[in-house]
């Protein structure tokens, strides 16, 4: 095969080692010059690609696409946008090739979770029905923990860190003040319908006792007043309950509790508020004084704790894909095995995209504990590992140094870009 370039792209939420990832793909890349030209990175994912704005990533130095493994968020911009199918918009498959063609890309790799397999695929499919094949990897990320076939996600061992240190730290504030003061605090965190991030806050957890006390997951229905009575037993035996609540908890007619009646592009619920809507319930019908906190974007967004664990394998992972592309697969993602928990032993192997696109992985029943309410000896196992280790970003002045891109964009070649 001729040199060509390879176009690299970040999706939908970012994570705290999202950029790792990206800095895998460009230093292996560098490691087959007979195969791959430069690596052209989309300005906020795909919508790079189809608005031509192609950032040359060959402007940077050596020293700063290493810093990019410290550094958290997306450097070169994400996007939330679904590809149609090609019957509902031809024009934008057809706008996708015709700009890998002005410019001699080869090799799509895009760096995302299960909506961003999706696209992959489609892009796979599509350009080789074209006359224009394009080798496709897809790179999982996502805080959320819930892809298929990889034991875990790029991404949420370092959220899950955050949270279970969070829960620690917030629970000896409580505990501290509950005599005369705050008996109840929620901490409301992310995952959609999966309660990956919610359970490994049960980390925080060293002996019997210890928060987080309740913990609610999207695969239990929610029972108000088993819900109202564990909060209840918890303030009568400790004196305090610390909750941690995935946004995604829903009842057992399957209404979530912090849907606020919105949709993004990919058409999942627009979650929030799940914390102060628990927090006036129990107000209202325990009368304990509260304090709740939404994790939100700092659990997303804080590099400055992320696990060892977590960042070499999104840098691993940005590495096996430029490797699985030269080698001539197509349509598949780097996935991780897990090998043992102690000691903590994985590798990387190829799964079909086919088996990805569009699928959840929730929470196993096995991994929650009887009453809904913690995690079992089993979860605390598999979560451990994932969190192990501290990658400290550099300080300057008392504060993580991250670094920034110059984003050069390259010349554009075609007629600007009619859709959306």
């Amino acid at each position: 095969m001729s040199k060509r370039n390879l176009f690299y792209a970040q999706s939908g939420g970012v994570t705290p080692v999202i950029n790792a990832s990206a800095a895998g793909v460009i230093q292996a890349a560098k490691r087959y010059p007979d195969q791959i030209g430069k690596v052209l990175a989309g300005q906020n994912g795909i919508l790079g690609a189809l608005q031509e704005n192609l950032i040359d990533t060959s402007k940077e130095n050596a020293r700063t696409i290493e810093g990019l493994i410290n550094t958290p968020g997306g450097a070169f911009g994400s996007c939330r946008y679904k590809l149609k199918s090609l019957s509902e918009n031809r024009a934008e498959y057809e706008r996708l090739i015709a700009v890998f063609k002005a410019h001699n890309i080869g090799y799509f790799l895009y760096n995302g979770g299960g909506d961003s397999a999706d696209t992959c695929l489609k892009v796979s499919q599509i350009s080789a029905s074209m006359d224009f094949p394009i080798t496709a990897i897809h790179i999982p990320k996502t805080i959320d923990n819930d892809l298929p076939l990889t034991d875990n996600c790029p991404g949420f061992g370092s959220v899950a860190k955050y949270v279970a240190i969070s829960t620690r730290e917030a629970a000896l504030d409580v505990a501290s003040m509950c005599a005369t003061s705050t008996k109840v605090f929620i901490l409301e965190v992310m995952g959609r319908h999966a309660g990956w991030i919610a359970g490994a806050s049960a980390l925080a957890a060293s002996e019997r006792g210890d928060a987080p006390h309740i913990i609610l997951f999207p695969e239990i229905a929610f029972d108000k007043d088993r819900f109202l009575q564990s909060v209840t037993a918890c303030v009568e035996r400790y004196g305090y309950c610390v909750i941690v609540a995935s946004e995604g908890t829903s009842t057992a007619d399957g209404k979530l509790l912090s849907d606020q009646g919105e949709r993004d592009v990919f058409g999942h619920a627009q979650l929030g508020g799940l914390a102060p809507l628990l927090a006036g319930l129990i107000k209202e019908q325990l009368g304990y004084k509260y304090h709740w906190a939404v994790a939100d974007y700092l659990q997303r967004a804080a590099r400055h704790i992320a696990s060892q664990t977590d960042v070499d394998q999104a840098l691993a992972l940005g590495k096996a894909a430029v490797e699985l592309a030269v080698g001539g697969a197509n349509a598949v993602m780097p996935a991780i095995k897990r090998h043992s928990n102690k000691p903590y032993r994985w590798s990387i192997y190829p799964v079909p995209l086919s088996r990805v696109a569009n699928r959840e992985k929730k929470m196993p029943r096995r991994f929650i504990s009887k009453d809904g309410f913690g995690i079992t000896p089993q979860a605390r196992e598999y979560f451990a590992p994932l969190i192990a280790g501290e990658a400290y970003p550099p300080y300057q002045r008392g504060l993580p140094h991250y670094i920034r891109l110059k984003q050069v964009l390259v010349k554009k070649r075609c007629p600007p870009w009619e859709g959306e």
